[in-house]
């Protein structure tokens, strides 16, 4: 089978736009939820978010510089938050101007919702305007592909171009069905991730219909706290992540820098409940047991798990009994980078990914913030609590669930030559 790596990445998120600046600021546990000021939010139950600033940390992926404002006005920003990740993850592969086959090189970037904001502002055209207020750009600025497809059109990528859309669990199932297309010979680079941007009156007061969304409005930095007794919901957040994946020796043969090896990928589906996960955690523990399987690895070769860990109660605490199952007393560390950056949905298991990646490459876990007075179950089991931890990460996990019971973990592994 083709070994597939990791040679470019991307990230549009609370905590920083770009990766390293991004990096930086979970390795310092910083929170990226803060108190929402772009539309009314005073008749919401939940009124906090994770939400990329823009103009400030970004530089040179800025969106205005990233991508030209005419196109701007085509894409819900569900899309451009994408585009924008796309385009440092390509730089940082170093395929701006690549001269191999573009026949070659392929895209796979998917998300949860897609663009929520831009159908609702184009029902409420309708319904006060009539059709002839309906944008020609409405459902290409909406649908969930347009993201592969800008990304494929801006640099002439014509491989496989798929979007994947499974809820929260997007950006991780969108990697993993790029590993697989490179294993079995359709490409030789795919550009892979997820991407979203739903939060807006529609989508913050749909979640908290549902009682799902914290509302520690006037704590929001203390609002994410995956594990705690104290913990009432999870925070929107919203961003993209994007990683180039490359077959092994066709990284090595142009020079590429690589990073890690995605040397596994699970995939379950719970058959329980539309939006609660199986008991213990049941159907993310056969994923972990499916990628460990396709990586050829036992539990005790894992150092890191990047858990789900959305501060929820039903969620947290399957994922840990499922966790502490298959792990037993293995010294293996788990941290929910939820706590800093909020659920970006769709985008999380790709953010989430680069995340494992760079703790990988630097020999650091992040942190679980918030994590003050943990539920009697955590016992001793090293959720990383509120500071990062310098330890070699050889094997991570990255987990990602979603609604409607389906759930994804991928491996990441230093590479070995």
């Amino acid at each position: 089978m083709k070994r597939v790596v990791i040679t470019g990445m991307g990230i549009v998120s609370p905590v920083g736009t770009g990766v390293e600046y991004a990096w930086k600021n979970i390795i310092a546990g910083q929170s990226g939820v803060r108190k929402i000021d772009e539309f009314d939010v005073s008749d919401l139950a939940s009124q906090i978010g994770g939400m990329p600033v823009r103009g400030t940390d970004v530089g040179q992926y800025n969106p205005d510089v990233a991508v030209d404002p005419r196109d701007q006005r085509k894409m819900d920003k569900a899309i451009l938050y994408g585009v924008v990740a796309a385009v440092e993850a390509v730089k940082d592969a170093g395929l701006e101007e690549y001269a191999g086959d573009k026949e070659r090189v392929g895209v796979s970037i998917g998300g949860g919702i897609g663009g929520l904001n831009t159908i609702y502002d184009n029902c409420i055209e309708l319904r006060e305007g009539g059709p002839r207020r309906i944008s020609p750009f409405f459902i290409p600025k909406a649908i969930i592909n347009m993201t592969a497809g800008h990304v494929s059109i801006k640099y002439g990528f014509k491989g496989p171009n798929i979007s994947i859309v499974t809820a929260c669990a997007s950006g991780a199932h969108s990697i993993g069905e790029g590993a697989r297309l490179i294993q079995h010979g359709d490409a030789d680079i795919m550009i892979c991730g997820g991407s979203e941007g739903a939060i807006g009156r529609t989508g913050l007061a749909g979640f908290s219909a549902m009682k799902a969304l914290s509302t520690r409005n006037d704590t929001p930095e203390t609002a994410s706290r995956p594990w705690d007794k104290t913990r009432d919901g999870f925070i929107m957040a919203e961003g993209a992540g994007v990683l180039v994946l490359e077959e092994y020796e066709h990284a090595v043969a142009r020079g590429a820098k690589i990073y890690a090896e995605v040397a596994g990928y699970g995939m379950s589906g719970d058959a329980y409940h539309i939006t609660a996960p199986a008991p213990g955690g049941e159907g993310g523990m056969r994923a972990m047991q499916a990628a460990l399987r396709d990586a050829g690895l036992q539990p005790a070769d894992v150092d890191y798990i990047n858990a789900h860990g959305t501060s929820t109660g039903l969620g947290d605490m399957g994922e840990l009994t499922a966790v502490k199952t298959l792990f037993a007393d293995m010294p293996v560390s788990m941290s929910s980078t939820k706590s800093m950056t909020g659920h970006l949905l769709g985008a999380a298991g790709a953010v989430e990914a680069i995340f494992c990646t760079l703790a990988i490459r630097d020999g650091i876990v992040p942190p679980t913030i918030n994590l003050n007075d943990p539920e009697d179950e955590v016992g001793n089991f090293d959720l990383v609590p509120n500071v990062a931890k310098k330890r070699k990460v050889d094997v991570a996990i990255s987990n990602s669930f979603g609604f409607g019971g389906t759930n994804a973990s991928l491996i990441l592994k230093k590479v070995e030559k």
